[in-house]
């Protein structure tokens, strides 16, 4: 495969891990003998085949980019080109809510089969892809929820998020049969004839091969097939800044598939959610630095710490006050109504004033700084023009800072004394019969663990 430097080094490594995670969780699959654990397997595999996908396409993107970089332009071939470029910021969805439709002899009368399936969300922005838990939907339900907010930290103004609804029927049987010898035999395939050999020796009272694997697996698409539940796309949307709104909304959803379908349920056809965004010229300091407060007599004209960030211009009497959080002396709006501009203090001086003007109830109030000397000048309004196209950008996000909650921690699947780990039903494998053989080869049984316990420390 292709390798790079910066980057591309950074997203080769994460394609390498999921391409690990997803022959994990391919492993997983074949051995699992509760349903449940069949079901997050397959989860995982799915979102491991995602992330794949789209660490590649960022790739090839990163690829052309810098092709495009190396090929000489000529002055005739566009126009001026303008190389500012808008800052990033998060984007995050959050109380996400899915109503159904059922039939009233479903929901209200409980007649009918009971219709199970097994649900959960991918969203993906750029090269960030996030899963949410895994839901059992029936008509008892009138919405699918997902309360824990996915936060994406490396938004553009740009931004494409992309909302998938993944479906799988929780009745059908996909079992393998997973006995204890089963379980070993599938395992043992994985890793590699002698170690295979010995640990298939120990736990089979009979005879019997396990179907090779061939050798190695393709390092990328098409996902090795394995017997069990299988996701499939049921419904999808997009959103983008225009959805952006610090409120509840509802927005359509696309629905995929029909009542034929296993995997089908009775959707409304919508989704409601709260979708925020905080630019980082909102949430950061995007320029500071010393200036001086012009007005009235030149002796009266004090020094300020200016700290340019969101829709202010904070001045401090001292730079320590902005990490203590001391209240500032003053403060200047800024904002997308603002104009700025610089003067010559005196033709003879290297300083020069930056003029910072406002409307407040129909009146202009201009506030006057001077900086020490014209590169200070060039850094400040630089900064000005880049905060201002930060705002054209990402438009009503920079209107108030939007209140992004942080996610709690993912709580672990319940696990019940009759479905228990695939890592804790390993524990029948090591049977006083082969207790010798795994102390023998350490190798094999470390394998085993750590291929057993990956999927649970990786998510």
């Amino acid at each position: 495969m292709l390798r790079g430097k910066g980057a591309d080094s950074d997203i080769q490594k994460k394609i390498d891990h999921e391409i690990r995670m997803r022959d994990g969780a391919c492993k997983l699959l074949a051995a699992c003998s509760q349903r449940d654990q069949a079901l997050e397997a397959a989860k995982s595999l799915q979102t491991c085949s995602t992330r794949i996908m789209a660490y590649m396409s960022e790739l090839q993107r990163m690829k052309e980019a810098q092709v495009m970089q190396n090929i000489p332009r000529r002055s005739s071939d566009v126009g001026p080109m303008d190389d500012r470029l808008p800052c990033k910021g998060k984007v995050a969805i959050s109380d996400l809510r899915i109503p159904l439709m059922w039939k009233d002899t479903e929901y209200f009368k409980n007649k009918g089969e009971l219709h199970r399936c097994a649900v959960f969300c991918l969203l993906h922005l750029g090269g960030e892809i996030f899963d949410t838990d895994m839901v059992i939907v029936d008509r008892t339900l009138t919405d699918i929820c997902f309360d824990n907010p996915i936060i994406f930290s490396d938004a553009g103004p740009g931004f494409q998020l992309h909302v998938e609804l993944y479906s799988c029927c929780f009745e059908e049987d996909y079992s393998t049969g997973s006995t204890p010898r089963k379980l070993a035999s599938k395992l043992s395939s994985s890793l590699g004839r002698s170690a295979g050999k010995k640990l298939r020796a120990a736990m089979e009272t009979g005879p019997g091969s396990p179907v090779s694997n061939g050798g190695a697996s393709p390092l990328l698409l098409p996902v090795p097939s394995v017997q069990g539940p299988k996701y499939h796309l049921l419904a999808h949307t997009t959103l983008s800044l225009s959805h952006v709104q610090d409120s509840f909304r509802t927005h359509d959803l696309t629905i995929s598939g029909n009542e034929e379908c296993s995997y089908w349920l009775p959707l409304y056809g919508s989704m409601c959610c709260r979708l925020a965004a905080q630019p980082n010229c909102m949430t950061q300091r995007m320029m500071s630095g010393w200036l001086k407060q012009c007005g009235g007599d030149p002796q009266s004209w004090s020094k300020v710490f200016a700290v340019l960030q969101g829709t202010s211009l904070f001045c401090y009497h001292r730079q320590e006050d902005v990490e203590t959080n001391i209240e500032p002396v003053f403060t200047i709006g800024i904002n997308k109504e603002t104009r700025i501009r610089a003067s010559e203090k005196d033709p003879h001086s290297k300083a020069q004033n930056i003029c910072i003007s406002n409307q407040y109830g129909g009146e202009e109030v201009t506030h006057t700084l001077t900086t020490e000397s014209r590169e200070d000048t060039h850094r400040w309004m630089e900064a000005f023009w880049q905060h201002f196209y930060d705002m054209s950008q990402w438009r009503q996000c920079c209107d108030d800072v939007m209140k992004i909650e942080l996610p709690s921690p993912r709580k672990p699947a319940p696990i019940t004394p009759k479905q228990g780990s695939l890592y804790h039903e390993m524990a029948p494998l090591a049977a006083p019969s082969c207790e010798g053989l795994l102390l023998q080869d350490n190798a094999v049984s470390a394998e085993i663990r750590a291929l057993l316990s990956s999927y649970y420390s990786d998510r």
